[in-house]
């Protein structure tokens, strides 16, 4: 029996305000030469009959639009209009796993040290989101290291958290890699699966692609949320690297100076009023299936899911 896929499935202060607010369920040139991804490039590797979509939608304001109708948005499957669906229900999620990626590295804040102490004094056991879902990982060099897992509002947590050392190579799409494999280990349909990334889109030492990296979340049906740390106004080179990652895996890209409310609010909102929509595959055509959801009367929504599915030569496989 063929699957369905389920698609669209300074700084360090701000992201552990985010932490103490979660209660609820060279450079330049490397950075430019992998920004701009071909969608062929990315695959979600299964067999299709029907096609599952969970997206969130926003306005021209970004406010999250919660009373969303299936007359409101049409689908484009390659280049089919899809208008008719299957299923159009509020999403299945009933919790969130989060992985909060923070860049150590050289290319980070030179007051890296400073602002993590800082951010430590608003970190505190809450309630809501559980411990267990909630991990903290740090990148520098060639390898990603685990600060905490499932006790990152715990006081050995704290305790680690001034261990972390800015400065050395930037590995950011390796520690995409690993970010999504850590979230992977829970194969459950009803759980968000969020990574967090706090970095300036720079990456100096990876053995991995921004492809691979692209592949890893789509894979592991990843939510990239990108926090953008390079200086306003933002047109620094990894900055559209940045953008590339949320909007392929259907997160949102924010500017540090958000500040860690609007950081929540994005990543709560789109949990509590995401929606899923499913319609029969409309060709068989092997490959990559881009996929584009479109207003059709308010032109200024925007939805939020990944972009596209791979469908194989050989479905039953």
């Amino acid at each position: 029996m063929p699957k369905n896929p389920t698609l669209c499935s300074p700084s360090s202060q701000v992201l552990l305000g985010f932490l103490a607010g979660l209660t609820f369920s060279g450079i330049a040139d490397r950075a430019v030469a992998q920004s701009t991804i071909t969608p062929a490039e990315l695959t979600l590797r299964s067999s299709v009959a029907e096609v599952r979509m969970t997206f969130s939608t926003t306005d021209q304001n970004n406010r999250v639009i919660a009373t969303l109708q299936p007359s409101d948005f049409a689908i484009v499957d390659q280049n089919l209009v899809v208008r008719e669906f299957r299923s159009f229900t509020r999403s299945e999620y009933t919790r969130m796993d989060v992985a909060v990626l923070v860049d150590a590295s050289g290319s980070a804040t030179s007051q890296f040290q400073q602002e993590m102490a800082t951010a430590l004094q608003v970190v505190a056991p809450s309630d809501g989101l559980p411990d267990e879902a909630l991990s903290l990982i740090s990148f520098r060099d060639l390898k990603s290291t685990v600060v905490c897992d499932g006790n990152c509002r715990s006081l050995t947590a704290a305790q680690a958290f001034p261990k972390i050392a800015s400065g050395g190579q930037t590995p950011l799409y390796d520690s995409i890699v690993f970010g999504a494999r850590l979230l992977a280990r829970r194969n459950d349909p009803h759980t968000r699966k969020i990574l967090l990334l706090f970095s300036d889109g720079a990456d100096t030492i990876s053995l991995k692609s921004l492809t691979d990296a692209l592949n890893s979340a789509l894979d592991s049906d990843v939510a990239i949320y990108s926090i953008d740390i390079s200086p306003a106004p933002h047109v620094h080179p990894g900055t559209l690297v940045l953008r590339n990652l949320s909007f392929y895996t259907g997160g949102r890209y924010l500017p540090v100076e958000a500040g860690p409310a609007k950081i929540l609010d994005a990543v709560l909102e789109d949990f509590h009023a995401a929606y899923t929509v499913s319609y029969r595959l409309p060709n068989h055509a092997s490959g990559f299936h881009l996929v584009r959801i479109l207003p059709t009367h308010d032109l200024g929504l925007q939805f939020h899911c990944r972009r596209g599915y791979y469908y194989p030569s050989n479905p039953e496989d």
